[in-house]
């Protein structure tokens, strides 16, 4: 039976980076038929305003033009007709981001979000998708990659597919190009791993890398999977990084040089960076995909949707992204510890950590957390890292408390069941509520300390009790973020501006002025360009610094726009915020029952 909805989709012009859609409504409202675009897409917490893309639109009933008019931003109403009513639109499409849509003459990507209308009254209807290949032997080659549900397509994968609700067709982005594709099964569900952008690397290995994640995660929560059949979409290029989750599938970006490549053994830092991606977007298809906050159910994709929960679904995401890798053999002990101290460094080092908590940077997503400036450093705390440090102080926490009987994994295995159960998303408050009925603890205090004060997290006393150390460090250069081992004895702090830099073709650009540094105190401002220092090119800043002692005035020469500044700074000592861990001799019973 042919859906009220029918969409078409056709790259019509890859070099101007268009896509064409055709909209077709066989029985639109009397009134006139009224259309709208998403606002954003769930998952990426900020108004995007999509509409801002969509070039033209026309409407027509029975080849004769209608009138269509355009309400507000991202809304549209046609004419009322007597017979079936057609739009076609263009949308313009050079995002390479995993939220909007891209096309070029190499690749094309997009999520319905971006090109979709949704048809106002039918929005739990099902709707037919049409995929169409660009026209010219140029793209003889091109492919499709979804996780929507086909219904008759070629083996190149264009043709028609089945949404059976505008909301289930949101979460089914669309790879299409001359891409290399592997398949394997994780507890007998059919996975597709697909790779386009220019590189070479070992797919072999990244898939079966993928496989003990995948496995790993899905028995975490129980058999069956909560999809069919999966699809990863990876495209690789230059200095992009992020990811997606969508339901069945997850759109990612990564730096090429991030795949492993041919006949290493090997987890270089760049790989270990991608896997955890991996692992992230895979862990939100059980948290947040359908155990999610009440607020996302259903989603308002016309305006923002609040929740302070986002600690709990994007944290705890967070904090079992790296635990999975160790947890299915593909890091040690030593590797997962790495990970986590340089996690709390980052943490540590921002002194908006002092300023927003856990549920305050959850609900301010969307002004601040996705809208970060020179100041964020000094004004907010990540939900994803502190988050993730909630998650490992509650999951120590649990497992103290009932001398190792439970941990958070219950409290998971929990929401799960839940959702199972019945489908809702949670209050606000429910999420604290589960966790003390399974662990049968109370947990008020805990909560109220992690989520709603700006007191650091009691991470040293609760990994103590599980052997292992932590301590405070000074960096050893500007890369330094943490790591095993213990502060060497003596050691003493460096000269410090307080600053964090980038590339420029002047010197160095402060990207960050840190809280109390003294570059701050000094007036240095985020932006400005810092040419000299005590009259030499500003060029490695570390090595530049280590030539002086802290409390020595230097003298910095930096333009604030395009007016020159001279600025004299008295060298601050820089704080003891790198976080070293160690397991001590006969402990780790933490870490070693974490293991698969």
């Amino acid at each position: 039976m042919t859906a009220p909805v029918l969409y078409s989709i056709r790259p019509c012009s890859p070099a101007s980076h268009c896509f064409e859609i055709t909209l077709k409504v066989t029985k639109p409202a009397r009134k006139g038929q009224v259309f709208t675009l998403p606002a954003w897409i769930p998952g990426s917490y900020l108004i995007r305003e999509f509409s801002r893309h969509i070039i033209s639109i026309q409407a027509s009933c029975a080849g004769k033009e209608v009138q269509i008019c355009k309400l507000d931003k991202h809304t549209w109403q046609a004419e009322p007709v007597s017979g079936s009513l057609t739009l076609v639109y263009q949308v313009y499409a050079y995002d390479l981001s995993v939220r909007g849509a891209y096309l070029d003459e190499t690749r094309g990507f997009f999520n319905a979000s971006s090109v979709f209308l949704a048809v106002d009254g039918y929005e739990s209807a099902p709707c037919d998708v049409q995929i169409l290949a660009p026209k010219g032997k140029h793209f003889a080659e091109w492919k499709v990659a979804t996780a929507l549900p086909a219904r008759d397509v070629k083996k190149s994968g264009f043709g028609h597919y089945r949404a059976e609700s505008y909301d289930e067709l949101l979460d089914h982005p669309v790879e299409l190009g001359d891409f290399q594709s592997l398949s394997f099964k994780a507890c007998g569900v059919p996975h597709q791993f697909v790779v386009s952008g220019r590189f070479r690397g070992d797919l072999k290995r990244l898939v079966r890398d993928t496989k003990k994640i995948c496995e790993y995660q899905i028995k975490l929560f129980g058999t069956p999977a909560p999809f069919e059949r999966y699809v990863f979409m990876l495209y690789v290029g230059k200095d992009i990084y992020g990811g997606l989750e969508h339901r069945a599938s997850t759109a990612l970006v990564a730096n090429r040089d991030d795949l492993p490549a041919q006949g290493e053994s090997a987890i270089s830092d760049g790989y270990l960076k991608l896997l955890g991606l991996i692992s992230h977007e895979y862990f939100h298809s059980w948290n947040v995909k359908r155990i999610k906050p009440a607020a996302f159910s259903p989603y308002d994709l016309s305006q923002e949707a609040y929740t302070r929960l986002l600690w709990a679904f994007e944290g705890i995401t967070s904090y079992y992204d790296d635990l999975t890798l160790l947890r299915c053999g593909l890091i040690d002990q030593q590797r997962y510890l790495g990970l986590l101290a340089q996690t709390i460094s980052g943490v540590q080092r921002g002194a908006g950590r002092l300023k927003q908590t856990l549920e305050e940077s959850s609900f301010d997503a969307w002004t601040k957390y996705y809208r970060q400036d020179e100041n964020s450093p000094n004004s907010i705390v990540s939900y994803y890292t502190k988050g993730a440090l909630a998650a490992l102080a509650l999951d120590l926490t649990l497992r103290q408390a009932s001398a190792g009987k439970t941990s958070l994994d219950d409290v998971m295995r929990a929401l799960w069941q839940k959702w199972l159960a019945d489908g809702q998303g949670l209050a606000e408050d429910e999420w604290e509520r589960i966790a003390q009925q399974v662990s049968g603890l109370s947990l008020q205090d805990f909560f109220d300390h992690a989520l709603r004060s700006t007191a650091d997290l009691p991470l040293p006393a609760l990994l103590a009790t599980q052997g292992v150390d932590m301590c405070w460090d000074y960096a050893d250069h500007a890369g330094d973020a943490g790591g095993i081992g213990q502060p060497a004895a003596g050691r003493k702090p460096r000269a410090s501006l307080g600053v964090k830099t980038a590339a420029d073709p002047l010197g160095l650009r402060l990207v960050n002025v840190l809280d109390g540094s003294a570059a701050q105190q000094a007036g240095l401002a985020g932006g400005d360009v810092l040419l000299a220092l005590d009259g030499l090119k500003a060029g490695d800043l570390d090595k530049m610094l280590a030539r002086y002692r802290v409390g020595e005035q230097i003298t910095l020469h930096l333009f604030r726009r395009d007016e020159l500044l001279v600025r004299e700074v008295v060298l601050q000592a820089q704080p003891a915020a790198t976080c070293r861990l160690h397991v001590q001799s006969g402990g780790g019973d933490w870490l070693a029952a974490t293991q698969a």
